[in-house]
């Protein structure tokens, strides 16, 4: 096994997505029941996310989430990736991790993320315009005030004042700066922009800030990684999201997913228009996926270039005993052994 990759923490983040055929409720108890089913494989950590108004994804309130894992769970870590904190007023934030805090003392991660809603229409319904997200470095700073008690307001965010829930930056881009700027840990994807990731992870340790949060820099590195018996069986499981993707971009809304083998029809018999065709071609490109071997390769080479601590898994698909292979099949690779996983023993 490889030392980089062994010496490597690897964790997940479910979004929650809706398979065609099931409901979003359905899809939020399959959240938790896969938190289960990871930890016992020794994943690090169990992230889930905020959408609304998606169609195809049910988590739209991922404190609330991020609760019924943690309250289904023992050992693996549970946050948030992310919490949209321009959506957000930071006090509330913060009090809502400091209950999730109290009541699962150690194990509870704050992922915050810059983005707004995706339309004109849920901003809207949020109370937010666009431009929201430029704030966003200001809210951050808002937010961790409020852990350390040091409002100009003389308000104090009960019980999460004097708390300290570790804070992560989820970035594209300039995020990347912002989370040096603070001395946060950084959370960078996706692995299809490989060139520009490095970039941004370069320039996030360069200018990185020790802080009370985090003394040195550490990076996640996020994205799909699909693995099966075969190269053609792990790229099957990719194909429902990257279908998704370019329905989405064509269409204007986010869908549940179909199973593989519908949209491989639709592909072979020239049931998408060209625009979507490509884009679902270009969907499937740049993901990490293969066999065992094919998959230890390749992340040895994206550790090796990004220097990462930690790798964030975030595949999703409709079949759910293919992915929960795939996720088996990774836990063999990263070399996980049981709850407590081989990852290094001084957790986060």
């Amino acid at each position: 096994m490889s030392t980089v990759i062994e010496s490597t923490r690897f964790s997940v983040l479910d979004r929650s997505r809706v398979r065609e055929g099931h409901e979003g409720p359905e899809a939020l108890r399959d959240t938790v029941r896969f938190a289960q089913d990871l930890e016992a494989l020794g994943y690090h950590r169990f992230w889930v996310s905020e959408h609304h108004g998606v169609p195809g994804v049910a988590g739209s309130a991922p404190t609330v989430l991020a609760a019924a894992v943690a309250g289904a769970t023992r050992t693996i870590r549970v946050g948030t990736g992310g919490v949209m904190l321009p959506n957000h007023q930071p006090l509330v934030v913060a009090e809502q991790f400091g209950v999730l805090e109290a009541l699962f003392p150690g194990r509870i991660d704050m992922g915050l993320g810059r983005s707004v809603g995706f339309t004109d229409g849920v901003r809207k319904a949020l109370g937010r315009d666009k431009h929201a997200a430029e704030d966003f470095a200001a809210q951050l700073t808002e937010l961790l005030d409020w852990f350390r008690g040091a409002s100009d307001t003389g308000v104090r965010a009960y019980p999460a004042d004097g708390v300290r829930v570790p804070a992560y930056v989820l970035a594209t881009g300039e995020g990347a700066a912002i989370a040096a700027a603070a001395g946060l840990p950084l959370v960078i994807g996706d692995l299809r922009g490989r060139d520009r990731m490095l970039r941004a992870v370069d320039g996030y340790r360069a200018a990185f800030t020790p802080s009370p949060w985090a003394r040195e820099p550490y990076v996640i590195v996020s994205g799909s990684v699909a693995v099966a018996e075969t190269e053609a069986a792990a790229r099957r499981l990719l194909v429902p999201e990257a279908w998704s993707m370019a329905y989405s971009r064509t269409r204007g809304t986010f869908p549940p997913l179909p199973p593989a083998e519908r949209v491989e029809e639709l592909a072979a018999t020239g049931g998408m228009a060209d625009k979507e065709r490509e884009l679902y071609e270009s969907g499937l490109q740049g993901h990490i996926h293969g066999t065992e071997e094919q998959v230890a390769d390749a992340l040895e080479g994206l550790l090796k270039d990004s220097g990462a601590q930690e790798v964030l898994v975030t595949t999703s698909t409709h079949d759910r005993t293919g992915l929960l292979d795939s996720y088996r099949r990774l836990a063999r690779v990263a070399g996980l052994t049981g709850a407590a996983g081989t990852t290094p023993a001084d957790r986060r």
